[in-house]
C-alpha cells in the first residue's frame, strides 16, 4: 500500500481532510471530559504534575497560539516574545500556560477549549495552503500545523484516557501521526545532540483495520515494523519502547526508536515501562 499521507490531491483538499480529522479527534476527547464531575478534572494523569484540567488547558493554550500564527504571523512573534519576557527566570511557557488554564473552573475551561479549537479550524481553513506560518519551532504550512494539532490532541487525549481508565478505539486518523513521526526523525536526533542520519528509514505498520501503511522508500535497509497504534504511542512518548510490539531493523532505526518524538521542544522525559 502506498503512503496514505502522500498529498496526491490539491493542497486545499488535503488541508480540508486534515481539519475534518482534527475535528473528529477533538470530539473523541470532548466526549471523555464533557460529563466529568469537578473532582475528576483534578485527577492526575501520566504526565508528571498534570491533571486532566492541565491537559485540556494545554490544548486550549496551544490553540490560542495557533489562531494567532494563522491570522497574524508578525503578531505571533511579537506576542510570544513578550510572553516569555514576563515569565520568571527559568520558567517554561508551556507549563505556565497549562497551570494558568487549569486554575479556571471546569465549565469555563471546557468552554474555552471548545471555542478555541473551532477558531483553529476556521483560521487554518482560511489560510493560504502554501503559506508558512510562524511557530515555536520552524514555520509550518497550514496542513503541517493541522497535523501537529491532531497529534497533540490525540497524545494529550491518551493521557486523559489513561487517567480515567478509558480505552479509545484506534482509527485511520493515526496515519497522520505515523507520517509525522517519520518526518520528525531528523529532529529527534538533533534534539539529542546527534547528527542527522544519512540513510532513510521505512515504516511498515499494521493499520487499525488490519491493512498495511508504508512510509519511506521501498528497499530501505532500516525498517520499523509493528502496529500503527504502537508506533504512534512511541513517537508521542505515551508508552515506553519495552511495552510496544515494534521491531527495528538496521542501525538508524534501532538508534531512533528510543529517542523518537513527533512534538517540538526539548527531548521529552518519556514514560517508564509498565509493570
Amino acid at each position: 500500500m502506498t503512503d496514505p499521507s502522500t498529498p496526491t490531491r490539491p493542497p486545499a483538499d488535503v488541508l480540508h481532510g486534515l481539519l475534518a480529522d482534527l475535528a473528529a479527534e477533538s470530539d473523541v476527547l470532548d466526549d471523555l471530559v464533557a460529563a466529568l464531575a469537578p473532582e475528576d478534572w483534578a485527577r492526575p494523569t501520566p504526565a508528571e504534575g498534570w491533571t486532566v484540567a492541565h491537559q485540556i488547558a494545554h490544548l486550549a493554550w496551544t490553540d490560542d497560539w495557533t489562531v494567532l500564527a494563522a491570522r497574524d504571523p508578525e503578531g505571533f512573534t511579537t506576542a510570544f516574545g513578550s510572553a516569555v519576557e514576563r515569565l520568571a527566570p527559568g520558567a517554561d511557557p508551556v507549563e505556565e500556560g497549562a497551570r494558568e488554564g487549569a486554575a479556571a473552573g471546569p465549565a469555563q475551561l471546557l468552554a474555552r477549549w471548545r471555542a478555541g479549537r473551532a477558531e483553529v479550524l476556521a483560521a487554518l481553513g482560511s489560510a493560504p495552503a502554501d503559506v508558512r506560518l510562524a511557530w515555536f519551532g520552524p514555520p509550518m504550512k497550514p496542513a503541517s500545523m493541522a497535523t501537529a494539532r491532531l497529534m497533540e490532541t490525540w497524545a494529550h487525549g491518551q493521557d486523559v484516557a489513561d487517567a480515567l481508565g478509558a480505552t479509545r478505539e484506534p482509527t485511520a486518523r493515526l496515519r497522520h501521526i505515523a507520517h509525522l513521526g517519520l518526518r520528525t526523525l531528523g529532529f529527534a536526533f538533533a534534539a539529542h545532540g546527534l547528527p542527522a542520519p544519512d540513510r532513510p528509514v521505512r515504516l511498515e505498520l499494521t493499520a487499525p483495520d488490519g491493512g498495511t501503511w508504508t512510509f519511506g522508500p521501498a528497499g530501505a535497509a532500516d525498517v520499523v515494523t509493528g502496529p500503527a497504534l504502537d508506533f504512534c504511542l512511541l513517537v508521542t512518548q505515551r508508552r515506553h519502547r519495552d511495552d510496544l510490539a515494534l521491531t527495528a531493523t538496521g542501525p538508524v532505526a534501532t538508534a531512533w526508536l528510543p529517542i523518537a518524538q513527533a512534538f517540538a521542544g526539548a527531548p521529552g522525559k518519556g514514560r517508564q515501562p509498565r509493570a
